[in-house]
């Protein structure tokens, strides 16, 4: 592989002034659209030595043939032109977005001579005011359903007005009072344009003064004792009471604002919206990114605006996870969207309800992310594909229909746990779980070593299941030789106290067994399984930093498709084995201190339950004076400074 690409521009011609660069293909394609502040300075970020490229990064400028940039005056040109031509030529390694159009808006069509309010995902109808997206249809409905009693005006399809015209009798929606039938001319066309000014301005944040102002008008109505008026007044604000009520208050009444959640990992990203309009959430709105380059969370936040407000009105206040690095120009950029002398800020919420509602924003994507992983890996076509595609990428005989993953995790050095963790047909086998612990090992490499010495000794003799005996004579120091399951706490504590002689199904060999790491975990896991004399399993390790499969012996890594189900399949078991050893040291860790606490006299299991939750974490406990420790119930100043004294000792 060549240093650098041999197509590079030479330095002196790339100006260092502001603009926007397109990389294109021998055929013209635009490949990738992005902006700089000083062109030759981020243009020669790209022409690196491709060893320290990023893999994405690596594959897109060896898939293009040429470069080409415009200067412009400043950084608000460039974010304009960029998102111009992101728009016009879709790059394939620019951020992709997956279509959100299952999202309802409720609209009101103001440029009709008899506006009309309808629930609709059609974002281009002339003249309309838009108020959503809503997460559920129906939910819009009811919504509409209880505001018709408040502002009656027109609903009906255009057909069903003309018949009412022709006929001179209005439909049920007129007997029944939720319109105010301009169709026969009960109200005149600007007195019914009035009511759906009324209603947009209500579903716009205006619900509070409108509510006060029909209050003081019932309450007028009632002292001059036209009594029919005010109970049309009480009617209509129950209804208005009633739809509010559907919107939950949560910061004050006078924040107009979106708020931005974004959950993201090397591959997809998911993004949720939440619209507050006058203290209220009057929409969600959720969709997912396909990320083909490595985008910081800054860049991602740039992008997601960028889509978000393609066709919509930004308010005055956008809150996100996370500024990017061009802020001051994508808020000019979203003013400029909001009209005329028009101001946008964009910031992070720091603290407060503002805080704590962008916290349940960011849970929200977390919870999306996760479910859109769950329902691409239960998808039974995709999973079928990605063994396939596995198999052919690393020159395998058969599919992998039993895979194993092995992770190490520790602290510090010490606490020094593994995990192994089964899928079978592409899906979890969790019962076939292990979990390991390391008591003496000098790194991550002899650990790999340590543990799949172990695993594979119960294959080495034709995939017999050993004795007891033999499980011993093989792991003499007798911690897990079996592996311990992943399963509670008490069935673990009550296995670590002895060998384990695995069931039947432990002993069935994978067609291709997987290490987190790269070419030293591999070397590590292909020594283990010389030695043991097991043979017809595929060996490869992934690197987290640029998910990247390694083989042995091989000088260069395997690289998948970036959205490719292949890849997605092994990331996911190689992010469930993290998980596994992650969760396994913590509960050790636990043990350890649980058990030290043990020895202090007046220290019983309930006392040391309630330190640690007290303080949530040993660090903690750890760091705090006798005082402290004394705040706990039942905790007096002689056992807090036995305490101190022996977490000291430790």
């Amino acid at each position: 592989m060549a240093n650098t690409v041999p197509w590079r521009p030479r330095a002196g011609d790339i100006p260092n002034q502001p603009g926007v660069y397109r990389f294109t293909d021998d055929k013209k394609r635009v490949l990738y659209v992005g902006k700089a502040k000083n062109l030759r300075a981020r243009l020669s970020n790209y022409f690196a030595p491709l060893t320290t490229l990023h893999e994405r990064t690596r594959r897109m400028v060896l898939t293009a043939t040429n470069v080409e940039w415009t200067i412009v005056g400043n950084d608000f040109e460039a974010l304009q032109l960029e998102y111009t031509w992101i728009k016009e030529f879709d790059p394939p390694f620019n951020v992709q977005y997956k279509d959100d159009k299952s999202y309802p808006y409720l609209a009101i069509t103001m440029g009709d001579p008899v506006p009309r309010v309808l629930v609709t995902r059609n974002r281009n109808l002339p003249n309309a005011r838009y108020f959503g997206p809503y997460s559920r249809a129906w939910a819009i409905r009811d919504t509409v359903d209880v505001m018709l009693k408040a502002f009656p005006m027109r609903s009906c399809s255009t057909s069903v007005y003309k018949r009412a015209q022709q006929t001179g009798r209005p439909c049920l929606l007129g007997d029944i009072g939720k319109c105010a039938a301009p169709c026969v001319g009960r109200v005149t066309l600007e007195e019914h344009k009035s009511i759906a000014l009324d209603f947009a301005s209500f579903m716009g944040g205006n619900d509070s003064r409108m509510l006060n102002s029909i209050k003081a008008k019932m309450a007028e109505s009632a002292a001059t004792q036209e009594y029919e008026a005010a109970a049309r007044y009480r009617d209509q604000i129950g209804a208005m009471e009633t739809a509010l009520a559907k919107n939950q208050i949560v910061l004050s009444e006078d924040v107009d604002a979106d708020f931005f959640g974004i959950a993201h990992d090397e591959l997809a990203a998911a993004v949720q919206q939440f619209i507050v309009r006058g203290g209220r959430i009057r929409g969600v709105r959720g969709w997912v990114v396909d990320k083909e380059l490595d985008v910081e969370l800054g860049g991602l936040v740039e992008s997601v605006l960028q889509n978000a407000y393609d066709d919509t009105v930004p308010p005055r206040d956008v809150l996100v996870p996370a500024l990017p690095e061009d802020g001051t120009a994508l808020e000019e950029w979203l003013a400029q969207r909001r009209g005329p002398g028009a101001r946008v800020r964009l910031r992070v919420a720091q603290r407060g309800e503002k805080a704590s509602l962008a916290q349940t924003v960011e849970t929200n994507a977390q919870n999306a992310l996760m479910l859109y992983k769950s329902k691409r890996s239960g998808d039974f076509v995709a999973r079928s594909q990605a063994l396939a595609d596995i198999q052919e990428a690393l020159g395998m005989t058969e599919a992998p229909l039993r895979m194993e993953c092995f992770d190490v995790s520790h602290l510090s050095g010490t606490n020094v746990v593994a995990s192994m963790v089964v899928f079978e047909d592409g899906l979890p086998k969790k019962q076939h779980y292990r979990r390991f612990n390391i008591p003496e090992t000098t790194d991550d490499t002899d650990s790999i070593y340590q543990v799949l010495t172990r695993r594979l000794a119960y294959l080495a003799a034709g995939n017999a299941v050993p004795t007891a005996a033999e499980a011993q004579a093989t792991s003499p120091d007798k911690i897990l030789s079996a592996g311990e399951p992943d399963g509670d706490a008490a069935a673990s504590a009550k296995l670590a106290t002895d060998v384990v002689v695995p069931s039947p199904k432990f002993a069935y060999p994978p067609q291709l067994l997987i290490v987190d790491g790269g070419q030293p975990q591999v070397s590590a896991a292909q020594r283990a399984l010389e030695e043991s004399g097991v043979s017809g399993i595929q060996l490869a390790g992934i690197a987290k930093r640029l998910e990247e499969i390694w083989l042995p012996d091989s000088d260069y890594p395997v690289i998948l498709p970036r959205n490719s189900d292949a890849l997605f399949l092994i990331q996911r078991i190689r992010d469930e084995a993290h998980r596994s050893a992650i969760t396994h040291q913590r509960q050790r860790r636990s043990k350890d201190i649980s058990s030290i606490l043990s020895t202090v006299p007046g220290l019983g299991p309930s006392r040391i339950k309630a330190l640690l939750q007290h303080f949530g974490s040993v660090a903690r406990l750890k760091a705090a004076t006798p005082e402290q420790i004394t705040e706990v119930p039942g905790v007096g100043e002689a056992t807090a400074a036995a305490i101190i004294e022996k977490l000291g000792q430790r």
